[in-house]
């Protein structure tokens, strides 16, 4: 079972993720969106729903994907860290543009 990271690490499957995000899609729509042939999508697929950050669905006589928010908590707790301190940072610059200047400056 392959991790959250290692489904990330290709560019094809973070193509694929992002176009997920705004709506499921048929692995037919994948293929002609993404421009991969219908196996290396699928082989795609497989890896993220491996990853548990897609699931699937049969509608018809088509496969349709859909995003899994919750596969990516792995990556958004790594991240948690690297927000606070981007946002302290923020907060200070924030705070050092509405200071108002003194007649010396």
């Amino acid at each position: 079972m392959p991790s959250t990271w290692t489904a990330l690490a290709d560019a094809h499957r973070r193509t694929i993720l992002g176009l997920l995000l705004e709506r499921p899609r048929a692995v037919g729509e994948l293929v002609e969106l993404t421009g991969l042939t219908q196996p290396g999508t699928s082989k795609h697929l497989r890896v993220l729903r491996g990853a548990g950050l897609v699931t699937a669905r049969t509608a018809a006589q088509k496969r349709v994907y859909s995003l899994r928010p919750s596969g990516l908590v792995e990556i958004d707790d790594w991240l948690s860290p690297y927000r606070r301190a981007w946002n302290q940072r923020l907060d200070a610059l924030e705070r050092h543009l509405d200071r108002k200047p003194t007649e010396e400056e």
